[in-house]
Formats: C-alpha cells, structure tokens, sequence
C-alpha cells in the first residue's frame, strides 16, 4: 500500500516489494526481532550480536512513534509535543546511517510507524519470531511499553534478551548493592559502583554479516522517512544545529576528541568557556551518547587507553571518564527514584512554592529577558539545539533560584524540547540540582546574569553572534545595554526597549527576593523533616507574598516623603 505525500499519515509506506533486499522463505522457529530504540549502532551492540546469533532471519526494526514524533502545531517551535525539529532531524539522520550499516552487512532498517508495544507485538507474530532482543531502557515511557511487549513475549514463549549497553553499569545493582536505594552524592556513588565489571574486557566493534530479513508479511514496513514526510516543513540552515547524526559521525567526533591526548588528559570541568562557539570547550558527544549512536562503554574504555599512555591525567569527578560517571549517578538516582521528574510526591526534591509566571517563562524561553548573556544562550539552544553546560547552568539559575522564581519544571520542559541531547534523567537531575531542589543546596551561589559571561567573553563576541541586533554596540555596555547613553544606543542602532527589551528584572532585587523565599522554603522542609504538603505550600506562599507587601511599605513611605 502506497500513500500520497498529502495523506495524514506521518510517512509514505511501501510495499513489501519495495525491500532492497532479498526476501528470504521463513523457517518457523528461528527468527528473531531487533528492536532499536536508543542503541543506534553497529559497534558494542550485545543485543544486535544475540539477535543474529544463530538465526535463520534477523528483523531490524524501529517503530516511528507518534508520541514521539506527530507534527504539533500549537507548540512554541517547530517538532512535536515531546521534541523539537533539530532532535528529530538528529534521530533521522541516525537511522539513515544505522540503515546504511546495516545494508553493508547485508540486512536493512524495516521501519514502521505506529504505537511501539502494538507494533512489535504484533511483529512478533506475524514473523513467527523466536527470539527478541532489545537494549534495556531507564526511562519510565519505556519500562511501560518493555512491560507490555514482555508479557506478550512470555506468554508466546519467545525468548528475551535484554542487556545494559546504554550505561557503564546497570543501575539494578548499583542500587542493590546499596541497600535497595540509589546513592545520593557523586562520591557515594562513585564508592558503591567501583570500576565497571567489563573495563578491561575487550569490547565487539564491528560485525561481518548479518542473516538476511525474512518475509514481511502484512507488516506496512518503510524507508526511514525525511522531514516532510513525518508532516515538517525544513528551515532555514541556519536555524538548524550544526551536530549531524549517526553512529559514523559519532565515532569520526570522538576520534577527533581523544586524538588530543594532552586535552584529554588535562580535561577539566567545570572549566571551559561558555562562550566558545566556533570551536566548543567539550567533545560536544552527549547527542550521540543519548542516542546510543555512540557506546558509552566504548568512549570509557578509549579514555582508559589515553590515559594509560599519559604521565599524568585529571581524576573524576572533573575529568572526561568523571563526566561518564555523571551520567550513570544521575542514571541511577533517576531510575530508583519514584516521581523522579517532578517536585510533587518526589523524595529527594525539596518542596518549594515557585511562581508559575507564564509571562516571565515566555520571555526566557523567547530570549526576551533584556539580559543579552541569558538571551544569547537561549538563542543557541533553539537554533542548535545545543549549549555549554555553563550556559545552561547559567540560564536555569536565572528562571529558577537566580532571578525570576519560575517552577524548574517548566524550564526542564523548554530544554527537554530543545536540546539535540535531552535525556530524561541527566535533563531532571540538572534542573534539580540547579534550582536547589535536590543534590546542591547552596542557593545563596548564584550566576550572575551579567559578570559571569564577561570574563570569559569581555568583547561580547558569543552575544554579538547570536543576537546580531546588538552587534554594534560597544563592549562596554554589550552586557547591559539599557544602561548605554541613548546616544550610544542610536550610534549602534539598538534602542533599548524598542529593538531589544528592557530587563524584566532587576537583578539585584530578584535574586535578593529568591534567596529570600528559598530561605523560607529550607525552613519548612526542615521543620516538617521533608513531609510537606500542598496546603503547606499555599500557606508559605501567601506568607512570602503577605511579607513582600509589608516590607515594600515603606520604601514607598520613604520615596513619599522625599518627593
């Protein structure tokens, strides 16, 4: 069945006869199923290697998921309801390039489009499958549908196989080891997980062959679709993230980045500059290890070799294998978390009365703050789909604890969206930790929306590229163009307030008022031992607000009489 590019469906299917391959007769028995999520290569993949595995037939597929990727036209950016259009074109180009891997190993990518547990189920079927392998997955989403496609499995007496690739370790036992719940700190965690159990066991990177694809009986199986034919419209190159997708192009990146050995070696975060955008501070890595495009197990194990041939190298948790591990703390902690995703009914998050400011979100998100530092970044990351980690800790500190007390979960929606590497547990538990809801408690530490960017870009160059209307403004007044002469804001043809926003705070005041609240909100959770409920909330916020007025009393009294 074939449908015109008009239809609503979000790709063109093609018939059976369209295979690029040979359709091989079906031996009852030995078929089996992979089914490709995250996990999207050839090298370090056990699933993939169990699944060919004395197979007669071997189905690759991928199932296009509506949730995932239907056209939303009532979102702020082009993309779905869950990804903007940069992570989706990334996701293609991925499964463009597994696609190309696979034909070289004599298979292909059959993909599909529909609920994923219904589809693989009934994949599973109608292909007479024997055995099923997947790369297990963390996330909540999918530890539903791996539930339901399990059970049917089960039932049918197929075989599973469902390793931990996408992580060092796998976070079961991590938690198990302590005592049934997920360390709480990077050194805690770091002291139960000890070097991975396969670290100097040679890794499988590549593969022969493949057994061929078996008859596809009445699954409408496709290509992998383009952009217009999920239902997008392109845009412009320049709105686009520089980052191609891909196993190829992850592997051609991370070999550029280890080939530097003193870099590696010396690699030091949190330093780095926020600014640089020609060339990144980092290995800019982390789409590809959200996607699986690139082995996480492998990058450790090419690190370990780096640092093997070095006289001396940076330890975690400030060096590149220590940012791996951050991502497996973080992992973890999200994984034996209920509620790990939200401040309400979350354990480890403190309970705090943040504003819902629909104007104030709008404006960060939209780059309309009036602070250029914050605004440029924002205009990175919707056109890249990418930042510095200093950036986004610069701009989730100001929407949260910084400046303008907006609920973190509201900012974690924007970069879950937006970010080309959104990845469910790192993207919470930064945005917990960045508005001292959980892990780091040190609110009175805040990013200056102003000063920070200065020292490491004085002349404003990150700002002037991303946010070309105050290009012509001298460095001077670049960070805080509403204090520039009005004659200096003609000259550079950039009028405060009307070619580029007022500030919508005051930094000074606004993050003296947060510290304020935040100080309020410790104390509850301290007083109530964590056990706060919604009612609390209510009380502490009417408390705050009731406290704002009284004390704004008499500023006014006081300006009164001396007008």
């Amino acid at each position: 069945m074939k449908l015109s590019p008009s239809s609503s469906h979000f790709f063109r299917y093609f018939s059976s006869s369209s295979l690029s391959q040979p359709i091989a007769k079906m031996v009852p028995g030995s078929n089996a199923l992979i089914w490709f999520r995250k996990g999207l290569r050839i090298h370090d993949n056990p699933a993939l290697q169990y699944a060919a595995k004395d197979s007669q037939h071997l189905y690759p597929v991928f199932v296009i998921d509506p949730h995932y990727m239907k056209p939303d036209p009532t979102a702020f950016s082009p993309g779905s309801s869950r990804a903007g259009l940069n992570r989706i074109r990334f996701l293609l180009e991925s499964l463009e390039d597994l696609d190309t891997s696979l034909k070289k190993l004599g298979s292909r990518l059959l993909v599909l489009k529909g609920e994923p547990s219904e589809i693989v189920i009934h994949c599973l079927k109608e292909w007479n499958i024997s055995k099923l392998c997947f790369e297990f997955d963390t996330e909540p989403y999918y530890q539903a549908l791996d539930d339901k496609v399990k059970s049917n499995a089960s039932v049918a007496g197929i075989e599973i196989f469902s390793p931990v690739s996408h992580t060092l370790f796998n976070p079961a036992e991590i938690i198990q080891k302590n005592g049934g719940r997920p360390p709480l700190s990077y050194q805690s965690f770091i002291k139960v997980a000890g070097q991975p159990s396969w670290s100097s066991t040679p890794l499988s990177t590549s593969l022969s062959c493949l057994p061929p694809i078996g008859n596809p009986g009445n699954c409408a199986i496709s290509e992998v679709p383009s952009i217009n034919d999920l239902g997008y419209e392109e845009i412009d190159e320049d709105e686009r993230t520089p980052f191609r997708g891909g196993e190829s192009e992850a592997l051609r990146c991370m070999k550029e980045s280890i080939e530097d050995k003193d870099w590696v070696a010396n690699f030091e975060k949190p330093k780095g500059d926020p600014s640089a955008f020609l060339k990144p501070a980092t290995t800019v890595l982390s789409p590809y290890l959200k996607f699986g495009c690139l082995s996480s197990r492998y990058f450790y194990q090419c690190i370990q070799e780096v640092q093997k041939n070095v006289k001396r190298h940076t330890s975690p948790p400030v060096s590149l294998l220590g940012q791996l591990l951050w991502r497996e703390f973080f992992y973890t902690v999200a994984f034996g978390t209920p509620n790990f995703d939200r401040m309400n009914g979350n354990r480890i998050c403190k309970q705090i009365p943040w504003d819902n400011n629909d104007d104030l979100l709008a404006a960060w998100r939209d780059a309309r703050t009036g602070f250029p530092w914050i605004d440029a970044i924002m205009v990175q990351l919707r056109k890249w789909g990418w930042m510095h980690h200093l950036a986004r800790h610069c701009v989730a500190c100001f929407l949260t604890r910084g400046d303008l007390y907006v609920h973190w979960e509201k900012g974690r929606d924007v970069f879950e969206r937006l970010l080309v590497d959104s990845d469910w547990a790192i993207n919470n538990g930064n945005w917990l930790w960045l508005s001292c809801s959980s892990f780091f408690y040190q609110y009175n530490r805040i990013y200056s929306p102003i000063s920070f960017g200065k020292k490491y870009d004085p002349n404003g160059n990150y700002i002037r590229h991303f946010l070309p209307v105050l290009k012509d403004m001298p460095k001077e007044y670049i960070y805080e163009p509403w204090s520039a002469p009005l004659s200096i804001q003609t000259k550079a043809k950039c009028i405060i307030g009307i070619d580029y926003p007022k500030p919508v705070v005051s930094h000074d005041s606004a993050s003296k008022e947060c510290r304020r609240r935040l100080a309020e909100a410790y104390e509850l959770n301290k007083k109530l031992n964590g056990m706060v409920n919604e009612e609390d909330l209510r009380k502490l916020r009417r408390k705050l607000e009731e406290d704002k007025i009284h004390e704004s009393k008499p500023k006014r009294l006081k300006q009164k009489l001396i007008g």
